[in-house]
Parts: C-alpha cells; sequence; structure tokens
C-alpha cells in the first residue's frame, strides 16, 4: 500500500521509518479510516467498546512486534510509537486499548516473565485470542504505588492468595487474565501474578459515568482471597523495580499517544476552518484563526521531536526514566494546550461531538494523568537534574 505522509507531519518526521514500517504504518491508517472511525463517536456517547473490531485490529501490525516470540518484522520503537500516535489520531480509546493489551499487559510478561510463561502467553495476547488488562492503580494508591500498595499476597504452600483492590484498570471488564501487582506479606516486596478473570473471589465492576475515554472500559477490581497457583507469579517480578521496567517501556508511548490526540484535533479543526464561513469568507482566512492553528502545529511538530529522540534512545538503550518522564509530560501539556485551540476555532460547534473535537478535548484529561501525572513526571526529570529527590 502506498505510503502518503500527514499533513500534520510539519518537519517530515515519518521519513525516519523504514520502507517496511511505512507501508505497515500505510495500512494501519486505512484500516482506522475506513472500519474504525465511523463507529468512535456512537460508541464514546453510550460509553460502549466495538468488540467486533478486535479480530481485524489484532491482524494488524500493532501488536506483539517489540518482544521476539511474536515481532512479524524488524522495527524500532519510533514505528511504535507512530503506531500510537495513529490509534490516537482516530481515537485514544483504541490506542489505550493497545497500550493496555500490547505495553502493559503483554509487557509485563515479556519483562517479568519466565521462559514458559513468554512461550505460552506472548502469542495469545499478541493473536488477541486472550485479552490482558494490568492492575497496579488502587482507590488509594496512584502515585505513590511504589511505596503505598495495599493489595497483598500471602504464599501458602504452591498457591499465593491475593487480596485488596484495583481502580481505573483499562479493559478488565472483559479482559481473560489481569496482571496483579501485590505486595508481598512475608519480605513487604511487589510481585507481579498472571489471574484468570474466572478465578474465585475475583471481581470487575464497569466504572460509570466517566467524561473521558468513554470507550475504554475501566473498572473496580476486588480480590478476596484469590488463589493463584506459584506457576502464575511472574517469575522475574520481585521488586517494584521490575514493574517500573514495564512502565519505562509504556510512558513515551503514551506521550506518541498524546501527540495524536493533539493531531485529530487539529486535523478537525481545520478541516472546520476551511469550511466554515463567517464575515463573507473560510474562518482559515482570519487572521486570528491561523494563530491559533500555528500555535497548535508547532505544540505537534515539538512533541513529535522530543517523542521520537526518546524512541531512538530505548532503541539505543540509552532511555531513562527522566527521558520518557519528560517526554510524557511535555507531550501531554502541549496536547492539552492544543485541544482547548481546536475548541476555541471551532465556537459552539467544538462542543458538537459530530465534529469529533469535543471528544479529543475530554480524552485527553485522562492521557494527561494516566501512566504518571504531569507532576509526578516532573519530579522524576527534577530529581535527574538536581540529583536531590522532591517527591515528599
Amino acid at each position: 500500500m502506498s505510503f502518503t505522509p500527514l499533513a500534520s507531519d510539519f518537519y517530515g518526521f515519518e521519513a525516519k521509518l523504514t520502507e517496511t514500517e511505512r507501508e505497515a504504518l500505510a495500512g494501519i491508517r486505512s484500516w482506522l479510516e475506513t472500519d474504525v472511525k465511523p463507529l468512535v463517536n456512537d460508541h464514546w456517547d453510550r460509553a460502549e467498546f466495538p468488540h467486533e473490531i478486535l479480530p481485524a485490529f489484532h491482524r494488524q501490525p500493532a501488536f506483539g512486534m517489540q518482544w521476539d516470540e511474536t515481532k512479524s518484522f524488524e522495527n524500532s520503537a519510533v514505528y511504535r510509537g507512530w503506531v500510537a500516535l495513529e490509534l490516537a489520531r482516530v481515537d485514544a480509546s483504541i490506542a489505550t486499548y493497545v497500550g493496555v493489551q500490547n505495553g502493559l499487559a503483554l509487557g509485563a510478561v515479556a519483562v517479568c516473565g519466565s521462559a514458559e510463561q513468554r512461550a505460552e502467553w506472548l502469542p495469545k495476547l499478541t493473536d488477541g485470542s486472550v485479552i490482558g488488562a494490568f492492575g497496579l492503580t488502587e482507590p488509594l494508591s496512584g502515585s505513590d504505588s511504589a511505596q503505598g500498595l495495599r493489595t497483598t499476597a500471602t504464599r501458602e504452600g504452591d498457591e499465593w492468595v491475593l487480596n485488596g483492590s484495583k481502580r481505573w484498570i483499562g479493559n478488565a471488564t472483559f479482559s481473560d487474565i489481569t496482571v496483579i501487582w501485590a505486595k508481598d506479606t512475608a519480605d513487604g516486596q511487589v510481585k507481579g501474578f498472571i489471574v484468570p478473570t474466572s478465578t474465585p473471589g475475583y471481581t470487575a465492576t464497569k466504572i460509570e459515568r466517566k467524561q473521558a475515554l468513554r470507550i475504554v472500559q475501566n473498572a473496580d477490581i476486588t480480590l478476596e482471597n484469590v488463589r493463584v497457583p506459584e506457576s502464575l507469579r511472574l517469575q522475574n517480578a520481585n521488586s517494584f523495580r521490575d514493574t517500573a521496567a514495564v512502565l519505562r517501556l509504556t510512558r513515551a508511548e503514551v506521550a506518541w499517544a498524546a501527540v495524536g490526540v493533539a493531531v485529530g484535533a487539529y486535523e478537525a479543526a481545520l478541516a472546520y476552518t476551511q469550511e466554515r464561513i463567517q464575515f463573507g469568507a473560510p474562518i482559515a482566512s482570519h487572521q486570528l484563526v491561523q494563530q491559533h492553528l500555528a500555535e497548535m502545529m508547532g505544540n505537534i511538530t515539538a512533541s513529535v521531536a522530543l517523542c521520537t529522540r526518546v524512541s531512538e534512545m530505548l532503541d539505543e538503550g540509552t532511555q531513562k526514566d527522566e527521558h520518557a518522564a519528560l517526554a510524557k509530560a511535555f507531550a501531554t501539556t502541549r496536547m492539552r494546550e492544543t485541544v482547548a485551540r481546536a475548541r476555541e476555532v471551532m465556537g459552539g460547534n467544538g462542543i458538537v461531538l459530530d465534529y469529533d473535537v469535543t471528544r479529543f478535548f475530554n480524552d485527553a484529561e485522562a492521557l494527561y494523568s494516566y501512566e504518571g501525572t504531569r507532576e509526578m513526571n516532573t519530579l522524576i526529570v527534577g530529581r535527574a537534574l538536581t540529583g536531590k529527590a522532591a517527591f515528599v
């Protein structure tokens, strides 16, 4: 399939992709435009997930490709970033589904699982025969998960007994497994467990009345004496440092998704300004509107540049926590400004779902907070700059 760069890729960053990667991205872009984009506003309005797209979705080159057991071709972290951007450019919830399935759930097994666990679960998570979720955040523990985790794991013979609760867990209303992070009552260390959602004592309840990422099915999870065999404990997850290693791999892709949200809002606003007539001319010809568009493009371009470099560093093996943290904090902040400008140039129609921008506007608030708030990511960068931790 021929590849046409996005008009919003103002400095031509997509040219950094290989020919194979560009062809793969073109296929994803075409499928999203044809099969997914027409569905998203109605599903967002009803707060429903389009399960019917999943079989075809998992045939797209968007899953599993960074892990040896599942990759279909050699590709870069920059390509994976562009996939996240492309998905979020159509809908942030669809990008979040992939981030949970392919980044967090699959990534937890890939980073922290044994060879046997990787061989069993990674292909299934890649082809969608198993849907995964990632249970870290709790009702009373978010930014302080490293120290404040309250869910417990107690070993009894060849089994572990899990008790506690989780909140804001994406995909969890329909996942087959959830990776649960719990504190070992024996040594106080955080460990990970592959928990089949059919296990007695495991309950997932959909969080209602959300006004962002309405397509994503977030859940409250309750764990009451959930028994998991030792064979389902992630064998290489022995402390929160191992949990953090998974998050490090996905945080930069959240930054890319934030750019995608900004691009989607910008493109919708740009199209609107060329069609909307005021004072006898399209509003795109008005100076103040052009200023908004130029500011949006500056935000997008700066964010793409930052995300490109941090992904290159991941490929090079030089990316550190502070690099991913800066990308996430910067890109989500610029996203927030961009969607606000997009809404502004559209006037009253900017709050009507049919014009797309209000969906991006609302969804931006979720990306701004998850996988580390702006404040927490800023403190990670500040610690690297000064050598002093200011978290408390």
